[in-house]
C-alpha cells in the first residue's frame, strides 16, 4: 500500500495570501464553489437560514457533505492537496475531475455531464451569486485560472480558522451555526444567535433576492467570519457584526490593537496579517471574536447566563 505524504511546513500554517497574487484563481475557484453550492442546495433539504447550502473544511478541502438523492447518498469534495475534484456516491461510485486551469463553462459542463454518467439528474440556476457582471456558468469562458500552490493557500488558511472558530462555538450553548463556508460570499463563518426574532432584513445585497436574505437573518444575530478580500477590501480579514446593530455597538471596545470598525461594511474588521505575524495567532484570533461577540451582546441584552457554557 502507498502512502501519500504531504507535510505543512512550520511557516505555512498561516500562509501569506496576497490578493494579487492569486486574484484570477480567486475568482474562478468563487464561481466553481458555486456551481457546486448550488447543486446541494437544489437537492438537499431546506434548513433554516440556508444552512442546508454550505460547504464545509475538510482534511484536504472543501465538501458538500452527504447530498439525499433517491434512495442514496452522494457527496462532492475539493481536493487541494491532490488538486481534484470528487464525487463519492453510498453505492460505491467514485468520479474524479482534475483541478487545474479550465473555464467555468468547461467546469460545469464536465461536473453535471459526470453526475449524469452516474445516474444524478440536477438542474441548477446557473446565475452566480454575489458577484458583480454575473454570467451564467454555461456561458463563462472568461475565469479559467488555476494556480494549485494559493488554492491551497486559501484552504491552508481555512483549515486553521475552521479549528480556531470551532473551538469558539464551543463556548456557546445557545442556537448557533455550524463553522461553514459560505460559495456566495466565499467566507467562512460561524454564527450565534440571541433567540430572539430581528427586524425585518432590509434586502438591498448585490445579486440576490430580499426574500433570501430576510430568512438569513429572521433572528438577531452576532456573526463572525474570514474573507480573502475584494473589492474595496484589498486584503484577506476577518470580520464580525450583528443584526440588528445595537446603539453604540461601532464605539464598543474589542481586541486586539489592530481591529477597527468599518463605517462602510458596518461591521469589526481584523486583517488577516495582524493574525499571521502574531507570536499567538490562536490567542490574537480569539480575543477578537470573543470581544466583537461580547459588544453584540452586551449591547444587545442577550441573556449571557443562559446562552454561555460559563457565566458571563
Amino acid at each position: 500500500m502507498t502512502v501519500s505524504v504531504q507535510a505543512t511546513p512550520p511557516d505555512n500554517v498561516w500562509p501569506s495570501l496576497p490578493l494579487a497574487d492569486w486574484q484570477d484563481t480567486y475568482a474562478t475557484l468563487h464561481l466553481w464553489t458555486q456551481i457546486i453550492g448550488k447543486i446541494r442546495l437544489a437537492l438537499a433539504p431546506q434548513l433554516n437560514h440556508w444552512w442546508q447550502s454550505t460547504l464545509y473544511v475538510t482534511p484536504r478541502g472543501l465538501t458538500t457533505a452527504s447530498i439525499p438523492y433517491e434512495t442514496r447518498n452522494f457527496q462532492i469534495s475539493f481536493d487541494f492537496l491532490d488538486h481534484q475534484l470528487q464525487i463519492d456516491g453510498s453505492d460505491g461510485i467514485t468520479q474524479r475531475i482534475a483541478l487545474a486551469p479550465r473555464s467555468v463553462a468547461d467546469f460545469y459542463q464536465t461536473v453535471m455531464a459526470t453526475l449524469r454518467e452516474i445516474g444524478i439528474e440536477v438542474r441548477i440556476w446557473t446565475m452566480p451569486q454575489e458577484v458583480a457582471e454575473p454570467l451564467p456558468f454555461e456561458q463563462d469562458y472568461q475565469h479559467a485560472a488555476y494556480d494549485p500552490e494559493y488554492a491551497q493557500r486559501f484552504w491552508r488558511i481555512l483549515v486553521q480558522v475552521d479549528r480556531v472558530m470551532t473551538v469558539f462555538r464551543s463556548r456557546f450553548i445557545g442556537k448557533s451555526s455550524p463553522v461553514h463556508f459560505f460559495w456566495g460570499s466565499f467566507d467562512l463563518a460561524v454564527t450565534r444567535f440571541s433567540g430572539r426574532r430581528a427586524p425585518e432584513h432590509p434586502g438591498g445585497v448585490p445579486n440576490m433576492a430580499d426574500w433570501v436574505t430576510r430568512e438569513a437573518y429572521s433572528h438577531e444575530v452576532s456573526s463572525c467570519g474570514f474573507w480573502p478580500g475584494g473589492g474595496s477590501v484589498v486584503e484577506p480579514v476577518f470580520y464580525a457584526y450583528a443584526y440588528p446593530i445595537p446603539e453604540g455597538f461601532r464605539d464598543y471596545p474589542i481586541q486586539p490593537r489592530e481591529a477597527f470598525y468599518s463605517s462602510e461594511m458596518q461591521e469589526f474588521i481584523l486583517p488577516y496579517e495582524a493574525v499571521r505575524q502574531a507570536d499567538d495567532p490562536d490567542g490574537v484570533l480569539l480575543a477578537f471574536l470573543q470581544s466583537t461577540y461580547k459588544a453584540a451582546a452586551n449591547l444587545g441584552h442577550w441573556d449571557r447566563a443562559a446562552l454561555e457554557r460559563t457565566p458571563a
